[in-house]
Parts: structure tokens; sequence; C-alpha cells
């Protein structure tokens, strides 16, 4: 007879609380934000739009899941992922079995991403190697803040709204690799579009700063 509380299923039970855990878009979205650096309840709660009380029960999901973990500064509470590598690589595998998966990801994938750039995004090897030979600019089109907490190294932080009158910050015949906060970030299509439409050779990061520093990459602080 088969033990229905065996080690096989205790396990199962806690990586179920994890998959329940990332069962809701705000919460990957605040997984997302944390992967960026350290935030405070009241700024994750105004950057996705929620209440401070319903910003506060999606964190203690997940903390109770251990997918990100609290510190106390004075009366403010901050929060930062538990595990940062796993947990970016974790959100990277869920987006990946989407995309392949579930057409209606596609169809987001092909009427808003790829009408914006239909072109091969630069992979990290291949930006690693160019970095290395000076060949290319970096374009950091996030918050200063997140920038703060970490970038690529010798990356440009430039938002959108100040990209044009930036133009003279870019190398002639140089081109320009955008990157953003992940794959999905909007910020760093919209970014490479803008700097075609002024003539400038732009390419997309295939994915973000997470992603770079999860793999082990050098960052800046």
């Amino acid at each position: 007879m088969k033990s229905s509380n065996g080690p096989k299923q205790q396990i199962f039970s806690h990586l179920a609380e994890i998959a329940a855990a990332l069962a809701h878009p705000h919460r990957i979205e605040i997984l997302e934000l944390i992967a960026q650096g350290e935030r405070s309840v009241e700024d994750l709660a105004e950057r996705i739009g929620l209440s401070l009380s319903n910003a506060s029960r999606h964190l203690q999901v997940l903390r109770r899941a251990r997918l990100a973990a609290p510190r106390r500064e004075g009366k403010n509470m901050f929060y930062s992922l538990v595990s940062e590598t796993e947990v970016v690589t974790l959100l990277a595998s869920l987006g990946r079995v989407g995309e392949r998966n579930i057409a209606e990801i596609d169809q987001v994938l092909q009427s808003y991403f790829r009408t914006r750039d239909s072109l091969e995004p630069v992979s990290r090897s291949a930006l690693l190697e160019r970095l290395r030979d000076g060949s290319v600019t970096l374009l950091d089109v996030r918050p200063p803040e997140e920038f703060a907490r970490g970038h690529l190294p010798g990356a440009l932080n430039i938002s959108l709204d100040q990209l044009d009158a930036a133009l003279g910050d870019f190398t002639e015949n140089i081109p320009v690799v955008a990157y953003c906060r992940g794959p999905y970030c909007i910020l760093s299509f919209e970014a490479v579009a803008q700097l075609r439409a002024r003539g400038i050779e732009a390419l997309r990061l295939e994915d973000g700063y997470p992603e770079w520093k999860a793999a082990g990459l050098p960052v800046e602080t």
C-alpha cells in the first residue's frame, strides 16, 4: 500500500506551496521588482497599484513559500528574494513554458513585442564579448534607483523620456544594446524602437539585469 504522506509526497506538497505562491500576476510582478533589488512594501504597492494591505498579503504568501524574505528598518519593512539565482531561474523557466504552451502568450508576444522588434536579441555571451572589446554602448532604461542597486558593467542609465536629449552620448557607428528588468519589460523594446527611428543601430539584450546577475556575470553597483 502506498503512503499518502511519504517523503516524495511531502516534497511534492512543499513544491505545490511554491507553485501556489506563483499563481497570481501581482506576486509574479513583485518577484520581478525585488529581483532588481530590495524594496519596501510601500514602494511595491505604489509601483503595482495596490493598497498597502493588499501588497502585504501578497508578500506574506511569497514569504511563506520562502520566495521572499523581509527585513525591518525602523517602522518600514523591506523585501528581497530568497535564493536569488534559483528564483530568477524559476521565473525564466515559467516564461519559457508559457511561451511554448499557451497560445494567448504567443499572441501577446506577436502583437506587442515582435511588432516593435522582430530582430533576434543579443545573447548574454555575445554581449559579454562585445563589452570586452568595447564595440558596443550599453543602455540601461530602468529607473535610476534600480540602476543604483546594480547594473551591467559600463552601462549608461537613460530613461525613455530623456533618450532624445541624450542622443549625443552615443558614439557614431557603435551599436547600442538596451536592457531592462527582464524579457517582458517593455522599456527596452521602446528604447530600441526610439533609437532606430533616429538612425542609431540598436538591439535588445535577450533578457534583463536579474538574469545576467543570476548567470554569475559581472555587475556594478
